[in-house]
């Protein structure tokens, strides 16, 4: 937080220096000698430069202008430059997997060049010539840091494993970033989940997520509180800093009303947590779904006897209650086009095979047949009874039949009408496949489920609604799409299949949903 803080200063008072002579001071001229712009260079993407002026931070075409001073680029042979900063795990693993299928693909040869035990560099260098074309600087640490890094301008994208904070947001604001909570200042890049792991001979298979949030604040101190032997659980987690460890404080703990017990055993490496989880029967872990080793991985169950499992399928879906998008946050500034194209090329179905052989779950959607969905099926039939009809069932089986669920799946926060971070997501990659023409001849099923709580019929006008917001905002965001190639329709059942109990705010935040199904 210190770190955080003190960015927040450097980022607010940058603007007061200015006037004091650096080696990056410039002069901007437009040809006709009419503009004199002089600053301090803040960037330059081969196209446009960014300066900080008595006048604020200014973006100016390097067409219309020539540059003279010390910070002047080099113009012949300009070297993309971005710096990358943020969580670890995305930093060694998923980047530099993206990075050399990107290079690969485009004619770049990449080296990797490391200095300090966090920092190191990925260039790339065309194929031919072995002229240096872009140089991606990383400095692998975490969410903290990475925000941090961006408010003292010393990064230009942050990597993390959980949504901006809402302080870290209006910090950012006042810095001059932007908005970074806006959807256009973030980008899901890849899908993983939080996982409850023990070790692979412990007797207990299933717990709850009330469970699991008292296990970690103290409340539950002895596996024979959960049906297990009576002994005391031992408790781990990633560091307190990681984004890791802070996204499961912000989907577990705060939605539980509970905090971290003093005894919580932090591990700076995940592979310290598995080895520590294998050797002790009695302990219990928190992982990501991308990296549980050996461990047994728990399966999440409720009162009502529903259960759900970590899956790639129910990850994409979101029907896995503790998702956690890797995201990547960009202020409000331009990036060399090199740097964009790698970021275009990240979206892409090539790039989603990377993702998926670096371990982590892509974003590709699949679809998924009703007769594969044997579990949900199950359920709708459990909850009928006086409030939900069995015609209501037989009302919904029948839309549903002969066609296929996709993974792409849309959800609200907690007590908002704004989509969750993955369905923001979602949004664009369904806009693209649209427009790409992966949905021509075919008809596009909006359709809008509900939590039980209230009455049946209002439950079902709140989904269908729910199902209209998703549709527009889709086709919004398809905005090259030839929409006469394709059908939409909107639809909605509330209740009648819900995917988890209704009676924890984990359980109703599943069930609230808005599904897309193809004929």
């Amino acid at each position: 937080m210190l770190r955080f803080c003190a960015a927040v200063c450097a980022a607010l008072s940058f603007s007061l220096s200015a006037g004091i002579v650096s080696a990056q001071d410039v002069t901007l001229k437009s040809h006709d000698g009419a503009v004199e712009i002089i600053g301090t260079l803040l960037g330059f993407d081969g196209e446009f430069y960014r300066v900080d002026t008595i006048y604020g931070e200014l973006t100016v075409d390097g067409s219309g202008v020539t540059c003279d001073g010390p910070g002047c680029p080099n113009l012949i042979n300009f070297v993309a430059d971005v710096a990358i900063s943020g969580s670890e795990s995305m930093a060694e693993v998923l980047m530099p997997a993206l990075l050399e299928a990107f290079a690969l693909r485009n004619g770049f040869t990449v080296t990797r060049k490391d200095f300090e035990e966090t920092r190191f560099e990925y260039h790339l260098s065309q194929l031919e010539t072995g002229d240096l074309r872009a140089r991606f600087r990383f400095h692998a640490s975490n969410a903290d840091e990475g925000f941090a890094d961006l408010l003292a301008d010393e990064a230009d994208i942050a990597m993390s494993l959980r949504e901006i904070r809402p302080q870290e947001a209006a910090f950012g604001y006042e810095a001059g970033l932007g908005d970074m909570s806006n959807t256009n200042r973030s980008r899901v890049l890849a899908l993983d989940g939080m996982v409850p792991i023990v070790a692979a001979n412990n007797p207990i298979s299933s717990i709850s997520l009330v469970q699991l949030a008292e296990i970690y604040a103290g409340k539950i101190s002895n596996w024979s509180e959960l049906g297990g032997p009576d002994a005391p659980i031992s408790t781990h987690l990633a560091a307190a800093k990681s984004g890791f460890a802070q996204a499961v404080e912000d989907q577990l703990m705060v939605r539980a009303n509970l905090a971290f017990q003093p005894e919580v055993i932090r591990h700076n490496r995940n592979p310290d947590l598995l080895t520590a989880v294998q050797r002790d029967p009695f302990s219990i872990g928190i992982t990501s779904f991308s990296d549980t080793s050996s461990t047994k991985v728990l399966t999440l169950t409720g009162s009502c006897g529903f259960s759900l499992e970590a899956s790639r399928r129910t990850i994409k879906t979101e029907d896995y209650p503790l998702n956690a998008p890797m995201f990547l946050y960009f202020p409000a500034r331009r990036l060399p086009k090199l740097v964009r194209d790698f970021l275009a090329y990240t979206r892409g179905p090539s790039a989603q095979v990377v993702i998926r052989r670096a371990g982590f779950v892509d974003q590709t959607s699949e679809e998924i047949a009703i007769n594969s969905q044997g579990d949900r099926l199950a359920n709708a039939i459990s909850v009928v009874g006086e409030d939900l009809t069995f015609e209501d069932t037989q009302e919904m089986m029948a839309t549903l039949l002969g066609k296929k669920r996709l993974t792409t799946s849309f959800r609200f926060q907690t007590g908002s009408s704004r989509l969750d971070a993955q369905s923001r997501s979602n949004v664009h990659q369904l806009a693209r496949a649209i427009e790409g023409g992966r949905y021509d001849t075919r008809k596009l099923y909006f359709v809008g489920f509900s939590d039980g709580e209230g009455p049946a019929k209002i439950n079902r006008n709140i989904a269908l609604k729910r199902a209209e917001t998703v549709r527009d905002a889709v086709l919004a965001a398809a905005e090259t799409a030839n929409l006469e190639r394709l059908s939409f329709d909107t639809i909605a059942f509330g209740e009648a299949m819900p995917m988890a109990c209704d009676d924890t705010s984990w359980g109703r935040q599943v069930n609230r949903r808005v599904e897309i199904w193809v004929d």
